[in-house]
């Protein structure tokens, strides 16, 4: 049973990929305050969005229901994990009144922190005018908007044995398949098991492989945001740390730190945290850097744990060749362990 745990930093340059409510005719971006410092930041409701709109147009994706009118609306999925990648991975919540055959709930498998400026990076305001097909001497109309440049740092954890694995039993909302739907997978083939002190139905390794591998190369190759007219900007992850780690614990948030207004990579923390839970980890840490992310931090990283990458306990490359190489060993099940749960 293995957890892939670490950090993924995107690099936002004036852009405005989250906005929070705006007033007075401004959109705003999301931020907050620690101290007196503006830190922007985006969601992780809004990732978790970009990361589903991602995927492969040929990937079904859950259809949402929406009930209600007023204040008592309701939106939801199908709540059919067996059936819709997006259910089984992001989880869900259909609470329909006096109807137990549809209400459920699914608990996350893929965990994501909101993403925050590692330093604060203050916005800007801009303004634009509205002035198209106004006659001669009349007022244009003014219309404002912030924009900022930040690296923004979120954790990230991938409970793996959950993948595919879908509780059938439990209290209150625990149920994440209640029948007849339950029926249906396993009419589909999903096989019963005790998983975590609760009965479950497991879909077969070769799909819980694939959806695994799907999500990593979808996230080496994500896309979205607001403001993409006037703020267009790459939003794959120009830096990735994953490590496979048995107890689901991420020793790797502290990894980036501030140095005279800049983010710095700490090395060092890195390597005292690899020692610390040397008996956790369940193979390499893998190091996604995009070149040219934090100037020349990332060369001299790899010389500062040359002896890491020697031993193979490291692995230094560009993001999309790290999470496409680990997709394609768990495709090959060169893996296969990390989806299995003691527990069970």
């Amino acid at each position: 049973m293995s957890y892939l745990v670490g950090k993924i930093v995107l690099d936002v340059v004036a852009g405005a990929p989250n906005n929070g409510l705006g007033e007075d005719n401004v959109a705003r971006v999301k931020q907050l305050r620690i101290g007196r410092d503006v830190h922007p930041y985006v969601s992780a409701q809004a990732f978790r969005r970009w990361l589903r709109e991602s995927l492969p147009a040929s990937e079904p994706m859950s259809p949402v229901i929406r009930s209600g009118s007023g204040q008592k609306q309701q939106a939801y999925t199908k709540g059919r994990p067996d059936l819709y990648l997006d259910d089984d991975l992001f989880g869900y919540m259909v609470a329909v009144k006096g109807d137990k055959a549809k209400t459920c709930q699914r608990d996350t498998v893929l965990a994501t922190g909101t993403f925050v400026s590692v330093a604060p990076r203050p916005p800007v305001r801009d303004f634009g005018t509205m002035s198209r097909g106004f006659a001669a001497g009349e007022n244009p109309v003014l219309h404002g908007h912030e924009f900022y440049s930040a690296e923004l740092a979120g954790d990230v954890l991938l409970d793996l044995p959950r993948i595919g694995v879908f509780e059938i039993d439990g209290s209150g909302l625990k149920v994440a398949l209640p029948e007849p739907a339950a029926k249906e997978a396993r009419d589909g083939g999903a096989e019963q098991v005790t998983f975590r002190g609760c009965t479950a139905l497991r879909l077969g390794l070769g799909e819980r492989r694939r959806r695994a591998a799907l999500l990593l190369r979808t996230l080496a190759a994500v896309r979205g945001g607001a403001k993409q007219s006037m703020h267009y900007g790459d939003r794959t992850p120009a830096l990735v740390l994953l490590a496979p780690l048995k107890g689901g614990v991420n020793p790797f948030t502290r990894v980036l730190g501030v140095r005279s207004d800049q983010v710095r990579f700490d090395p060092t923390v890195l390597r005292t945290e690899m020692a610390a839970w040397a008996d956790e980890l369940d193979g390499p840490v893998l190091l996604g850097w995009a070149p040219g992310f934090l100037g020349d931090q990332r060369d001299r990283t790899r010389s500062e744990l040359a002896d890491l990458i020697e031993s193979g306990s490291l692995v230094i490359d560009h993001p999309r060749i790290l999470l496409g190489g680990l997709a394609d060993q768990i495709e090959r099940g060169e893996r296969d362990a990390w989806f299995e749960d003691p527990k069970a």
